[in-house]
């Protein structure tokens, strides 16, 4: 049996065998944790005669967990008994479902989903006359989550909003949430939380039965608990308990749902005789991937130190490109994704493309989907198919064709309290006489009454004003006004709603891009050209690069790691620097991160130009400098700043050749052939990069003198 001991390095075998009561593994990125945890879990029934069901571990998936039970299983084959192997909420509702009732609650109480909660949150809207696209579901379910786990109920939640418009309206609504579970017996997941908390808290006899049931408590991804986790696993290891944690303080990203790198960095202030063992050995990156991620993290301040070691001796540049603009950032990045599939034979499964924002995927997408290249959004919908892109395009529609569909989305975003009946009996006026919805409400604005008839006859006046603008605005100053006179704009900043109003900004981006392209063009033709990347379908099993968040990356590994959108403002963000060193240092572990999930090929790219997100010029993440740039491949547009100072502090030694080649000696009037954009003409010669004129649907392009998929004919 003792065989599962075989391969552990020196600290691995040293944190499976401690006899410790308290120990902290302090388990760096593809340290094999999830090992040394299962291993644990064997060794203490093996070697230290601890009974199998009095051992618990706690992770924080599904997929965790199963992977866990099934190595335990396979290492104690003739084990009397198991131990309990669960997410922290199935454990939960394994004490739930037997001591609930000293709470006053049924043991076969409901336990709700996130489908379930949006029903009882209908309810309340249908009550309150609210609409879910002036207040979405999700900004609500987090209000009445943060308010739970802060201890603060309906009743002070309402005397907190005041008359504040949209904080009364979730007080209320957290109101009827919580007297409609009251009524079903229903919990959500932060109450199954919440219940057990108050359950040890409240009941002496209940804590000391769990109390004595377990007598080892393991948790896996410590960094990543909240207060209310903690809490009941310091009650449940009590004073007579073992506690074993396993995590990496690097690697907190998610203190905006509550986890606290404090928890794990202080765990010794409660329990002074804790042994800390740390895993630096990585198993997954190359060397320059670790030595890159750890001048990176050594950063921050406030951390637990370690280096990662690679087991890897292969080295392979790390890549940082800066582009003239997100296009050509995105165009570098699906042309260097085919090169490594058609030249490396690597599987378009075994790519990732990482960013720090949701709306960065924008540029990203059409790259891919014009190359042809099969991706899918990992956790997240595709940039035009997001609900808020899907309304300021049937905006834009509306100004163009009028039809029924566009009309019917936005006719009520913002609210406007046209309720069905009236749409019903518009749309049958319109069907009687043949004409569009909008041509009948324009025709007759005095068939409706009071403050409805006031709001369709604003709707009317301001579509009307904006369509009078096509033939004299540009596109993106008649996209600006639309999203700010309509309230649209409006209505998401005063929801809080920043992601959302992050891509609704990324549009602009789009809509000024094309208006570079095809200055000529209008908004009919943007419209056309918008219809290329909508409604793809691609099979979740297919081959396909995966795009996503880096938050939605933890956990992953990949063979090739590309991180886009390495700005100033955007990654780090500009919402977390207002937080300072603190907002600062779990940007910098999210870096961390985001490197560390690459084995072989990591690639960082940016790009210069105006941001109508972040409102200004973008400039180079520093987050790109702090990995030493004697570790970069440096290509494109770089920011000399960065490559100098390096040269003058002796970092790194002047090479031309850390820069792309010399360029073709390209004239205005050259024929040019593009991997992407095919037959062109070169119209404008600049420093770094040339303007050419391609036939429809792609017109003027900025391209990099050197850009690898472009050849003079």
């Amino acid at each position: 049996m003792e065989s599962y001991l075989e391969n552990l390095n020196e600290n691995q075998h040293l944190a499976v065998t401690t006899s410790s009561v308290y120990v902290r593994i302090i388990a760096g990125a593809g340290s094999g944790k999830t090992r040394v945890l299962t291993t644990r879990i064997a060794y203490l029934i093996d070697k230290f005669q601890v009974e199998a069901n009095r051992i618990v571990a706690i992770t924080f998936t599904n997929k965790a967990a199963n992977e866990m039970k099934k190595r335990v299983e396979k290492m104690l084959e003739s084990c009397d008994g198991k131990p309990h192997i669960s997410t922290i909420h199935s454990f939960c509702v394994t004490i739930l479902r037997q001591d609930i009732t000293y709470l006053k609650y049924p043991r076969n109480f409901t336990i709700i989903d996130n489908d379930d909660q949006k029903t009882i949150l209908k309810e309340a809207y249908k009550k309150y006359d609210i609409d879910v696209k002036a207040l979405s579901y999700g900004t609500v379910l987090d209000y009445i989550a943060n308010n739970k786990g802060a201890g603060i109920d309906y009743q002070r939640a309402k005397d907190r909003a005041g008359n504040f418009g949209n904080e009364k309206l979730k007080a209320l609504i957290y109101e009827y949430y919580v007297q409609r579970q009251t009524e079903l017996f229903a919990l959500d997941f932060d109450d199954l939380l919440l219940f057990t908390l108050a359950l040890f808290q409240k009941n002496e006899k209940v804590l000391k039965k769990w109390q004595r049931k377990f007598s080892v408590v393991l948790v896996d991804e410590f960094q990543d608990i909240d207060h209310v986790q903690y809490d009941i696993i310091k009650l449940l290891v009590g004073t007579d308990n073992a506690l074993y944690v396993v995590g990496d303080p690097d690697q907190t990203i998610y203190t905006w749902r509550g986890a606290d790198v404090n928890i794990i960095m202080n765990l010794e202030k409660v329990y002074p005789k804790l042994e800390t063992i740390t895993l630096t050995t990585n198993y997954r990156s190359s060397a320059s991937i670790l030595n890159a991620a750890n001048n990176l993290i050594a950063n921050n301040k406030y951390r637990y130190p370690k280096d990662l070691v690679a087991v890897s001796k292969e080295i392979h540049d790390i890549v940082y490109y800066g582009a003239i603009d997100e296009e050509n950032e995105s165009l570098w990045i699906a042309g260097t994704i085919k090169d490594l599939v058609i030249r490396k034979k690597i599987k378009h499964e075994e790519i990732a493309v990482l960013y720090r924002a949701n709306y960065l995927s924008r540029s990203v997408e059409k790259a891919l989907v014009n190359m042809q290249i099969p991706y899918i959004i990992y956790g997240g919908i595709s940039f035009y198919n997001r609900q808020e892109i899907k309304d300021v395009l049937c905006y834009l529609r509306l100004l163009i064709s009028e039809d029924d569909l566009a009309l019917k989305r936005i006719i009520n975003v913002p609210r406007r309290k046209v309720g069905s009946k009236t749409l019903d009996s518009i749309e049958i006026k319109a069907r009687e006489e043949n004409k569009t919805m909008f041509a009948i409400i324009k025709q007759y604005p005095d068939n409706f009454s009071g403050q409805v008839g006031k709001n369709i006859r604003d709707f009317v006046a301001l579509i009307t004003a904006m369509q009078q603008q096509l033939d004299s605005s540009d596109l993106l100053s008649i996209a600006e006004q639309i999203i700010s006179r309509s309230g649209y704009k409006d209505m998401l900043s005063e929801s809080n709603e920043f992601e959302r109003l992050e891509n609704v900004k990324e549009l602009l981006n789009d809509i000024a891009d094309f208006s570079q392209s095809f200055p000529q063009s209008g908004l009919d033709e943007y419209l056309q050209i918008i219809s290329l990347y909508t409604d793809r379908e691609v099979n979740a099993q297919e081959d396909a690069v995966k795009l996503m968040t880096i938050h939605a990356a933890k956990g992953l590994e990949y063979e090739v790691v590309f991180v886009c959108g390495m700005n100033e403002g955007v990654f780090p963000s500009d919402r977390t620097l207002e937080e300072g060193i603190k907002g600062l240092e779990e940007e910098r572990r999210l870096a961390y991160v985001a490197y560390t999930r690459a084995k072989k090929h990591l690639y960082l790219s940016d790009s210069k130009g105006h941001s109508y997100v972040l409102g200004k010029v973008k400039t180079t993440s520093r987050f790109v400098e702090e990995i030493g740039l004697e570790h970069l491949k440096m290509l494109g547009n770089i920011d000399y700043a960065y490559y100098n100072r390096a040269v003058e502090e002796g970092r790194v030694i002047k090479q031309e050749a850390k820069f792309n080649g010399p360029s073709t000696n390209w004239k205005v009037n050259d024929k040019v052939e593009h991997e992407v954009f095919h037959k062109g003409v070169v119209v404008k010669v600049q420093d770094g990069y040339i303007e050419i004129a391609f036939s429809f649907p792609h017109g003027i392009k900025k391209i990099i003198k050197d850009f690898p998929g472009m050849r003079k004919i």
